[in-house]
């Protein structure tokens, strides 16, 4: 019999790799006949998974981590009539039918069909479906001509696996909050967190043609790492405001878009950036974007977190001071990233070299088995981005 192993959520702060089911073509007691096996080339840990393994969540014990996935086929199901047994894709974390009205209009991050609890799911995730995720070796993934992305040429992909291992979320997730912001050329924009998503957002901001990037944060090797491709950087454990530390760079206290890349565990600035605020970001945001810039904000808030400082805060009720956002007429986008709406193009971006997100991030490849060490050292705030290789295909 197949085996297959994966990382499960055991309890706040504990990961470790179980010997799980090896998948099947199977929706419950019915077949997925749209459906494939893929064996995983490679599968990251994402910021989001944290939140969950911080215990911020409903997520449950036992739960299979894992969104971020690229893989080889290596079964599929008989309605399967686009892709072939050995091609190599990536996988959307958004999991769409392609059936439902949403799905229709390109709205693939809130899909109508995979989720009986509300719309969007995702592998492994928690209040997604159910769905098992892909920090394994096998995992099964439907409706698969709909969802998944074939890669041209699958030895020049292996070559740049680093950076196409990335389409899968952080990516995409990045370069949505920078469009849903409103980044064109010659603008200047903040991009608030320098983890992954938001190097990544950074790189896509240069990709989209914005004159001045920064980056805020609070570790000092995150900001090294943002400044290693081009940005310029505000360290929010400072006194200063954040719109002083603009102004030193650009000779005004304000920005034309923001992004927010941190979310609901977001901590203050300057002295109380040791306390969490989760509204901090956002009005931030709205003191530092100009009258009539746009605020993108793929940072995840959630309607549930135990953890939350209050009562309102564990039910996803924020402080956000509107009224200054109404006041200059700002622009919002939340939610997850539709990641078919820009995976093709940033495939392409990649392999003409148009953009170095493996390096913008700082990939580190590590095995199955390294996975919880890479989460301990992720949630230190490492400034590199963790790559799962289960089966040691990746190049040295």
């Amino acid at each position: 019999m197949a085996t297959n192993r994966g990382i499960a959520y055991i309890k706040p702060g504990i990961v470790e790799v179980q010997n799980i089911a090896f998948p099947e073509l199977a929706l419950g007691d019915r077949k997925c006949h749209h459906g494939v096996i893929l064996k995983i080339v490679s599968t990251n840990i994402c910021g989001s998974d944290q939140h969950m393994v911080r215990g911020r969540t409903t997520a449950p014990e036992g739960l299979i981590l894992g969104h971020e996935i690229t893989g080889l086929v290596l079964e599929k199901g008989r309605d399967v009539e686009y892709l072939e047994v050995g091609d190599l894709v990536s996988v959307p974390f958004n999991i769409a039918c392609g059936r439902c009205r949403n799905c229709k209009e390109q709205q693939t991050g809130i899909c109508l069909n995979v989720n009986d609890a509300r719309p969007g799911s995702a592998y492994g995730y928690v209040d997604m479906g159910g769905w098992i995720g892909g920090q394994a070796e096998y995992v099964m993934v439907p409706y698969a001509d709909f969802n998944l992305l074939k890669f041209p040429n699958k030895d020049q992909a292996m070559e740049k696996i680093r950076d196409l291992t990335l389409l899968s979320d952080i990516l995409p997730t990045g370069y949505h909050g920078a469009v849903t912001a409103g980044v064109k050329p010659g603008m200047v924009v903040y991009v608030a967190g320098a983890g992954p998503v938001g190097l990544a957002c950074a790189a896509s901001c240069h990709l989209l043609g914005a004159a001045v990037v920064i980056v805020g944060d609070m570790i000092p090797e995150r900001l090294a790492q943002a400044r290693s491709f081009g940005c310029e950087t505000v360290d929010l454990r400072k006194d200063a405001t954040l719109g002083e530390q603009i102004e030193q760079i650009v000779g005004i206290p304000e920005v034309d878009c923001t992004v927010d890349c941190v979310g609901f565990e977001a901590k203050g600035h300057g002295h109380g950036s040791d306390t969490e605020q989760p509204a901090t970001v956002l009005n931030a945001a709205m003191e530092v974007t100009r009258a009539g810039g746009g605020i993108g904000i793929p940072g995840l808030y959630v309607t549930g977190d135990p953890g939350g400082i209050d009562d309102n805060a564990k039910v996803g009720n924020l402080s956000i001071r509107i009224g200054l956002g109404w006041a200059k007429s700002h622009h919002f986008h939340t939610g997850q990233c539709p990641v078919m709406t820009y995976n093709r193009d940033l495939m392409q971006a990649i392999l003409y070299d148009k953009i170095k997100i493996a390096d913008a991030v700082n990939v580190q490849v590590i095995s199955l088995d390294e996975g919880p060490n890479g989460y301990k050292d992720f949630d230190h705030g490492a400034a590199k981005k963790y790559v799962i290789d289960p089966h040691g295909m990746i190049p040295a």
